[in-house]
């Protein structure tokens, strides 16, 4: 048979054999549950699985690979996807002879969230030379491109090959003459955009299982997650739990609604937060996942025959304050053990005296005396109770302190210490619920206020001045969940819910007092201030995603003041609100709005080509930035002597 003829479109048949060909990237070298989970259930419907890894495999990592792949190839990270394929196809060889068809999939989606065995049943009886499990509409505006058009498409990301295509020369001549891919871009243009009309173009027939036309939407894998599964689809894809959030809100994307409908057809959705909250950004995780608890009634209580041990730590340097923290630790549902921290033994005493004549339901109190009040509540908790945190002896534990912040006036700081309290232990009814999140969420590792925003001015500033210290001390660390870009996932206030185990990595390392300063050094871009950036990112290093958690008080209160902010923020800019932030961000800082920032801004607009240009000029450690430094400083010194 020449190239340019086609053998009829058939069936899988009955007695068929199917390869699966499934790449695996992993940046820690690990392969995590999702990925097994997924292979074991395709096991039912595949003869041979072949698990390409783009990296190098910790043995662990292999070891747990190899219960679920019958071969496992490791290649360098080179060629994205397409490449790992590439490579799988040259290491069958004539082998891929003993198949009748073959899946090119990859970890980019969690499942199965229905059975694979209705999807298999149905594209089984379908005659086609190849099938995607989902496909993208053409578009007017290519947007990987920046021009033309972007052409209807398969998905890459699951496409079936049957034996009538790639015993062919043309598959054969696909593979090799495919040109070098580099680049995410490379992958999508060369490859994925092509792939679908260069074989239909050949004559051969082509089927997509789910179709974004049914669902009115270009690209249904990432705008139309829950009603796929709703009809049956078995896969979720991870894009829309890292996608820019702004974005998946111009297309009403609730991904809270996807996880439900995936764990409501069985899917262990904890395995699927597990890996979004190591490789996600916090804050983007939060957002696109809506992990915002409203607790209320339809959050199920704590349920004492699965008891959790708790343990209060509370850090008091206001010990005028000790009755108000000891009423909130005492809404905790059963017993719960209390250990106070305080910079001296005058307050411990008089703290010690308090709490005896206090109701509540404590087992063991300890009042302890820290070495030094350098780093405050932080310092306390991480070197005053680590023996505490690393005994295994808990399952869960409240970090409180006595906030006041007096320097930001009554008002001001009288609602930071509500917002904190309030939604964290508000009454018994509220704190027996949050305890039932963590009893039935075992990859819950934190929970914690939202982002504090009546009176500050936190919206699009938390990071302060904190940023480059984090990142320097999350490398020390080893964590490497991504950074949010404008402000950190935390427990502003630094009170918290959390599972010690959760809390590992930064209570491991062996700090010291001296390590914080004295008074002088507790600002933005201290260690203290750092410190209260990183718990959610250390969770999810170690596999626990973090949850916000409000009243339904005060979520009626910080909504209706966030929605009329953001109404205010938004007037002055056209379309929606991905369009406006564009925009805004595009500008770069608007300063005082003086005739120098404006200048700034159109230059970065309207001209950010010379802006480029001029920064690499003025480089001061580049030529001939370097002869221009030189030049600035010395009319600088002769403009002071005179």
């Amino acid at each position: 048979m020449s190239e340019t003829e086609v053998a009829p479109a058939v069936p899988f048949p009955a007695d068929g054999r199917r390869l699966i060909v499934y790449t695996i990237f992993d940046r820690r070298g690990e392969v995590e549950d999702y990925v097994l989970y997924a292979l074991d259930a395709l096991r039912q419907h595949a003869d041979h699985i072949i698990a390409v890894v783009n990296g190098v495999l910790t043995d662990a990592a292999r070891e747990r690979l190899a219960r679920a792949a019958d071969e496992i190839i490791e290649r360098e990270n080179a060629g994205f996807d397409i490449g790992a394929q590439r490579a799988a196809l040259t290491h069958l060889g004539d082998r891929i002879a003993q198949f009748d068809e073959i899946v090119l999939t990859n970890d980019t989606w969690f499942g199965p969230v229905r059975p694979f065995a209705a999807l298999f049943d149905r594209m089984n009886a379908r005659p086609v030379h190849f099938w995607a499990m989902t496909d993208h509409t053409a578009e007017d505006h290519n947007p990987i491109t920046g021009n033309g058009t972007l052409p209807y498409h398969f998905q890459s990301f699951w496409i079936a090959v049957r034996r009538g295509m790639f015993q062919t020369e043309r598959w054969r001549r696909y593979w090799r003459e495919l040109s070098e891919i580099s680049t995410y871009t490379d992958a999508v243009v060369r490859h994925e955009l092509v792939f679908h009309n260069t074989f239909t173009g050949s004559g051969f027939t082509g089927e997509v299982a789910f179709s974004s036309d049914d669902y009115d939407v270009v690209n249904a894998s990432l705008f139309a997650p829950r009603a796929l599964i709703e009809d049956g689809c078995p896969l979720l894809k991870r894009r829309p739990f890292f996608h820019w959030p702004p974005f998946m809100d111009r297309h009403a994307v609730i991904g809270r609604w996807a996880l439900k409908a995936a764990a409501d057809g069985g899917y262990p959705v904890e395995i699927a937060l597990s890996n979004l909250a190591r490789n996600v950004a916090p804050k983007v995780l939060n957002a696109d996942a809506g992990l915002m608890d409203v607790i209320g009634p339809d959050h199920p209580p704590y349920d004492p025959a699965l008891a959790l041990r708790v343990v209060v730590i509370a850090h008091i340097f206001y010990d005028e304050m000790t009755d108000e923290m000891i009423e909130r630790a005492n809404t905790l549902p059963g017993t719960y053990d209390l250990i106070v921290t305080t910079p001296d033994a005058d307050r411990a005493r008089r703290i010690e005296t308090r709490i005896a004549t206090l109701p509540g339901d404590r087992g063991e109190v300890s009042v302890r005396v820290v070495d030094s009040n350098d780093g405050r509540d932080q310092s306390a908790f991480l070197i005053g109770c680590r023996d505490v945190l690393l005994s295994d002896a808990y399952d869960l534990v409240v970090k409180l302190h006595s906030k006041k912040t007096p320097q930001d006036g009554y008002n001001v700081g009288t609602h930071f210490r509500e917002q904190q309290f309030l939604n964290l232990l508000n009454d018994e009814e509220h704190s027996s619920r949050v305890l039932g999140l963590f009893q039935r969420e075992p990859g819950l590792g934190l929970a914690f206020p939202p982002m504090i925003h009546i009176g500050y001015p936190t919206l699009g500033r938390a990071w302060w001045s904190n940023k480059p210290g984090f990142e320097r001390l999350a490398n020390e660390l080893g964590v490497r969940v991504p950074l949010d870009d404008v402000s950190p996932l935390a427990p502003y206030g630094s009170m918290f819910f959390a599972r010690p185990q959760a809390l590992r990595l930064l209570v491991e390392h062996p700090w010291r007092y001296s390590d914080f300063g004295g008074a002088e050094a507790y600002h933005d871009g201290g260690l203290a201030h750092i410190l209260e950036r990183m718990p959610s990112y250390v969770a999810g290093e170690l596999g626990f995603h973090s949850r916000t958690i409000v009243t339904p008080v005060y979520a009626a209160v910080s909504h209706t003041a966030l929605d009329y902010k953001l109404d205010e923020m938004a007037g002055t800019t056209p379309g929606y609100a991905f369009e406006k932030i564009d925009r805004l961000r595009a500008l770069g800082f608007v300063g005082t709005g003086s005739g120098k920032d404006f200048l700034r801004m159109y230059m970065r607009l309207n001209h950010m080509g010379a802006v480029h240009r001029l920064r690499r000029l003025m480089d001061p450690t580049k030529r001939p930035g370097q002869l221009i430094d030189r030049v600035v400083r010395g009319l600088t010194e002769r403009r002071k002597k005179s």
